[in-house]
């Protein structure tokens, strides 16, 4: 019987090591440093940004789950990254994911490429998607991003303008001023899908500032050290999942189940994934896969549970 054809994915590109001087804690990062080191994480960033590689979604993912998190977090409610997790992977597809949930759903949303190739759809889509009320002033927010998406200028400027203007209109929409404030950098960056980085690395106290007084030199120092951290972290985010890409590539021709190869590119694309059938393996033949895979120090089971598992790089 001849072997089986194997469609294994190539494995990631790996990329320059982000410099010291472009990390706000080995420079000390002060706010008369803030614009020079978000120039040069960012930077450092742009590569990884503008890559096609499968791991780019993954990624993108695991920095929307971080994101979805704190803005959780500051908005009083308890979900964690674990719990986020849970409730979007274990739910049925007509399910509400409530709160918490939709706020991962829209950041997992930024980081695809729709997010800028249907701008069009922003005033329609981002009342829903964020569960903000639609009313004249959102709408205004949402034309002042559109806005900033015309002509060139300064990705961070127009990314701490943006976010300003939306925060000021609606004070009361957070997730409304920091997605719009990351799909303007994409933009203004020409990335083929924003990267969810602001809403991590954004205090709460940062946000009610903006708001409320007109400050602009300081709210754009804030935002630029803001995108000087969460471009530094999601460097290193991209560096640690490029070494666990490389294991679990690397463990793939020993794998002969049937769904071996599809399930080991979901993996790289896709945040978690529960041990269920697929379109040529039993639910019981996709266990024995995800016990093989962790029993191989390529894969991790991701919620610590004895059943409703998920798995992931």
């Amino acid at each position: 019987m001849p072997s089986r054809t194997r469609t294994i994915p190539a494995p990631p590109r790996r990329f320059p090591p982000m410099p010291g001087w472009a990390r706000l804690r080995d420079v000390g990062g002060g706010a008369d440093d803030a614009p020079f080191v978000a120039g040069a994480a960012l930077a450092a960033l742009h590569p990884i940004a503008r890559d096609e590689h499968l791991l780019g979604a993954l990624w993108r993912q695991r920095l929307a789950l971080t994101c979805a998190a704190r803005l959780a977090g500051q908005g009083g409610r308890s979900e964690d990254e674990a719990m986020l997790r849970d409730h979007w992977y274990l739910r049925q597809s007509s399910d509400d994911p409530g709160p918490a949930g939709r706020l991962l759903g829209a950041w997992r949303r930024l980081g695809t490429s729709k997010a800028l190739t249907l701008k069009d759809t922003w005033p329609t889509l981002l009342p829903a998607l964020l569960a903000c009320r639609d009313d004249e002033a959102l709408q205004e927010a949402i034309a002042c991003a559109l806005a900033q998406c015309i002509g060139g200028g300064n990705p961070v400027q127009a990314a701490a303008a943006t976010a300003a203007m939306s925060l000021r209109l609606r004070p009361d929409c957070w997730p409304l001023a920091l997605w719009l404030a990351d799909a303007v950098l994409a933009h203004h960056l020409s990335w083929p899908a924003p990267v969810p980085l602001l809403a991590a690395h954004l205090t709460g106290n940062g946000l009610r500032r903006a708001a409320t007084n007109c400050d602009e030199q300081g709210w754009i120092q804030t935002c630029s050290l803001a995108y000087a951290r969460a471009a530094a972290a999601a460097w290193d985010r991209y560096a640690e999942l490029g070494h666990r890409a490389d294991r679990l590539l690397a463990a793939a021709p020993k794998l002969r189940g049937r769904d071996a190869d599809t399930m080991v590119a979901t993996l790289l694309s896709e945040d978690a994934q529960p041990a269920r059938g697929g379109q040529t393996a039993s639910d019981r033949s996709s266990r024995r896969l995800f016990e093989r895979l962790v029993s191989l120090g390529v894969v991790r089971e991701l919620t610590g549970r004895p059943t409703f598992r998920l798995y992931g790089l």
